[in-house]
């Protein structure tokens, strides 16, 4: 009989540190990636990794949020969490991917956009807000995948592409667990009573039409090829539609949470 997951047991996986980093995922489907830098006006936030790459012969921009694979590397990107000038640089590649006409992949794998102070002087929610506005208007095909964890307004910013994909082991909500218990219940313990309530796993979030697709985790060369040619015939899928088509359809999936 297979053991039943719960909630709070796919929270768990989603913060995992055997989960595959984000660079071994555009490594794995991208050639000869080239990764840029900056935001052009304020600074370079390594949390955000995003640049240019081939899936076959298709040009692509990746943006994606990476949390570190060793405390050094979680300290300088807060695990996970990007700061106003990692969204400026997410924003600036998609769109100078809509001028190329590159389609844009997102990767997402946060806890949620960075709380500090010097990230709200710096226009934390402008940029996410800017990041909704402006994404949503991009004429490329554009597909979002929760990887990891994709938190709050942080994830939701890379997240309103055409179609949004979660890994198997992923949640996508408004904040954690642990956060709804403590606000709602002011009783931190009650966290795997959390998890269940707030319908993050992704068979909840495909059957609520949040996602469109649950991917199967990519742990070895075959989940990889699999995971790059799911990618590929989507963006084909994508490409077929006219631009006004695509922009409806785009529009309407939104609206739809209303």
């Amino acid at each position: 009989m297979t053991k039943k997951i719960s909630a709070y047991d796919r929270v768990l996986a989603a913060r995992s540190a055997k989960k595959i980093s984000i660079k071994k995922l555009v490594a794995g489907i991208c050639d000869d990636f080239i990764e840029l830098h900056g935001d052009r006006a304020y600074g370079d936030d390594p949390a955000v990794y995003a640049g240019i790459g081939l899936i076959g012969k298709q040009p692509v921009t990746i943006v994606s949020i990476q949390k570190g694979q060793d405390q050094k590397q979680n300290m300088a990107r807060h695990f996970g969490s990007a700061e106003p000038d990692g969204y400026r640089k997410a924003l600036r590649l998609m769109k100078q991917a809509n001028k190329f006409n590159r389609p844009i992949i997102a990767l997402i794998n946060t806890p949620g956009a960075y709380p500090g102070v010097d990230a709200e002087y710096h226009g934390q929610g402008y940029m996410i807000a800017q990041s909704l506005i402006q994404g949503i208007k991009l004429k490329v095909p554009y597909i979002s995948i929760i990887v990891g964890e994709g938190g709050s307004g942080g994830a939701l910013a890379l997240a309103v592409g055409d179609s949004v994909w979660a890994f198997e082991n992923s949640v996508y909500s408004i904040l954690s667990p642990e956060g709804y218990a403590t606000i709602l219940w002011k009783d931190s313990s009650r966290v795997k009573e959390a998890a269940a309530a707030m319908k993050l796993t992704p068979k909840d979030l495909l059957s609520m039409h949040v996602i469109d697709k649950i991917v199967p985790e990519v742990h070895d060369q075959k989940s990889m090829t699999q995971f790059k040619d799911a990618l590929s015939h989507k963006i084909d899928e994508l490409k077929q539609m006219s631009v006004e088509e695509r922009l409806k359809k785009r529009y309407q999936r939104y609206r739809n949470f209303n």
